[in-house]
């Protein structure tokens, strides 16, 4: 049977002045107890032992237990607080020490520091209840966080640290000077909440933490809405993250798997991998990204299946030496390339498609830069639907290109080779290799270009078999300089231009036309040829003679503000 006590400064028959005295009387029968208090102000600390429930009488509010100078409640046993007010200083202001503690109703407030501290091997539960200034650290043992709101920590509003496994449901953090919940070599689960305002990741998990968050809205965030960090793993489902400097990011060998989940308005970067992390994104959107929308670097490795890049500057980017798989990923509306892989980094797209971007996909880089396409589609892309530089090299397989400049470009000393794939309605041409690059192709069929249908010039080499050029305007290919090469069993028709313009370096076996094969004339004597800077793609309105083409030759540099091990940034 429960021992009820009653505590009313007041006074009356069978009360307790404080609540030190009650806890006393209850501590001395040794049986369960029911203790109601008053409405007033108790500065008082006190401590409990066994299995005591504390209830404010007249309900939430209405008590307020407060001590300037230190810690306010510490349990030992089965404790239940409802209603209470509970304000301290610089200690500790709720502690629990052993068994299990549950706060309902409650509002806890910290000048600085723990507003509650969980220790190890306790049970600590906070439901429908409120935390101002301070922090909720878990310490080892089991939490739960339901239904509250904590707001303005001076740290981290809720920290699972040293093996510790917390719930935190349906809840509402904002303003915390650090993370929202941080977990450090501990287990956590955040389900339904919303977070806003914090100075540093909203959601961070770090030292072989497990994280898993799902249906969460996290906005205003001034670094990461949602970090990974330090061999870190976990889940990210169906949450969304608005006004962040990145979205979600993973970093030093952490490997989230992250679905369904809305990142928008991002600063920066909407998905961040680097420093050997790696990460799965499913079904995911990114919207509007200030910088870059996917970015992996520094030997990051995600995998991204069925996303979606909308809007923004740059949509995919992958460089210093990183990697990365992207299948059936769309890309739309970009004022920037919508796919860049640069600096001995490596990438793997298969069907993608992208649509009305500045340019498709760009490869820049020594020779260990790499790409591989297989499957795609590029539609009215403004410059290249793929254009490769330096020394990097790249596969194309099946993918179609239609509108815009080009389709395929080669500079430097690159290296492409395109099978099975169509290039329609271009206004410059179908494929162009400059420089010393080279491009090989199988099964290209270009239709319907506005000048040209392929071209090459410099020192490039050119080896095109069993393709076909149709209905392009000035010519089906066209070679100068020191180009060379061959088409072998190709195949030019159409009503106007010519068939090939050639330079004598470049052999054609077997090819199939009713047009005229012509070849370029002697170089009059006379002024210097013009020099034309191309930075995506060419553009030519008819027959090409007489130019030099430097092309690539901007400066490409990725901004993007560095994360450290910890989360916070150089």
């Amino acid at each position: 049977m429960v021992a009820r006590y009653v505590v009313s400064p007041r006074g009356g028959r069978r009360t307790h002045p404080d609540i030190t005295s009650a806890l006393r009387a209850a501590a001395a029968r040794g049986k369960p107890a029911l203790i109601e208090i008053a409405p007033g102000r108790y500065e008082e600390a006190f401590t409990v032992r066994g299995e005591v429930r504390l209830s404010a009488a007249e309900g939430p509010g209405t008590v307020v237990v407060e001590r300037p100078g230190g810690a306010v409640l510490d349990a030992f046993g089965t404790v239940h607080i409802q209603g209470l007010t509970l304000i301290g200083g610089e200690a500790d202001v709720v502690g629990c020490g052993s068994g299990s503690l549950t706060l309902e109703h409650t509002r806890i407030q910290a000048r600085r520091g723990v507003a509650v501290h969980a220790r190890p091997g306790t049970s600590v539960t906070l439901r429908d209840s409120a935390v101002l200034h301070g922090r909720v650290l878990f310490d080892g043992g089991r939490g739960l966080v339901e239904r509250c709101r904590l707001t303005d920590a001076a740290d981290n509003a809720i920290a699972a640290i040293n093996g510790a496994l917390v719930t935190v449901r349906g809840s509402r953090i904002e303003g915390s000077r650090i993370h929202g919940v941080r977990v450090c070599d501990a287990g956590a689960e955040v389900v339904g909440c919303e977070l806003t305002g914090t100075g540093k990741a909203a959601l961070m998990a770090d030292t072989r933490a497990r994280l898993a968050v799902a249906d969460c809205a996290i906005t205003a965030v001034h670094a990461e809405g949602i970090m990974f960090i330090e061999q870190s793993r976990g889940s990210v489902d169906t949450t969304r993250v608005t006004d962040a400097r990145h979205g979600i990011g993973a970093a030093s060998g952490a490997d989230p798997v992250v679905r369904g989940c809305v990142l928008t308005d991002c600063h920066d970067t909407g998905i961040n991998v680097q420093t050997e992390a790696r990460g799965t994104f499913e079904d995911c959107r990114i919207v509007n990204a200030g910088n870059v929308a996917v970015f992996s670097t520094r030997g990051g490795a995600p995998e991204l299946l069925r996303c979606r890049v909308e809007r923004g500057n740059v949509g995919i980017a992958v460089t210093g030496g990183a990697r990365g798989r992207f299948t059936e990923v769309q890309v739309e509306d970009l004022a920037n390339s919508a796919l860049r892989v640069l600096d001995g980094s490596g990438a793997a797209f298969a069907r993608v498609r992208v649509e009305r971007c500045a340019a498709g996909l760009e490869v820049r880089g020594d020779g260990g830069t790499t790409a591989e396409v297989s499957g795609g589609v590029f539609r009215d892309v403004a410059l290249a639907a793929v254009a490769i530089g330096g020394q990097s090299r790249v596969t194309v397989e099946d993918v179609t290109a239609e509108g815009g400049a080009l389709g395929f470009g080669v500079t430097e000393e690159a290296r492409l080779r395109v099978t099975d794939s169509t290039v329609t309605a271009v206004s410059g041409g179908g494929a162009a290799t400059l420089g010393s690059g080279q491009f090989l192709a199988r099964n290209l069929t270009v239709t319907g270009s506005a000048a040209l249908g392929l071209y090459g010039t410099g020192s490039a080499y050119v080896d095109v078999a069993q393709s076909t050029f149709t209905d392009c305007a000035a010519a089906g290919a066209s070679f100068e300089e020191q180009a060379g090469g061959q088409l072998v069993d190709c195949a030019v028709d159409g009503t106007t231009g010519v068939a090939v313009i050639g330079n004598g370096r470049v052999d054609l076996v077997g090819l199939r036309t009713s047009l005229k094969v012509v070849r370029h004339p002697e170089k009059p004597a006379g002024p210097p040829p013009q020099i034309v800077n191309i930075f995506n793609g060419p553009v030519f309105n008819g027959p090409v003679r007489d130019i030099q083409v430097a092309w690539g030759n901007e400066n490409v540099s990725q901004h993007q503000q560095r994360t450290e091990g910890d989360g916070s940034r150089s």
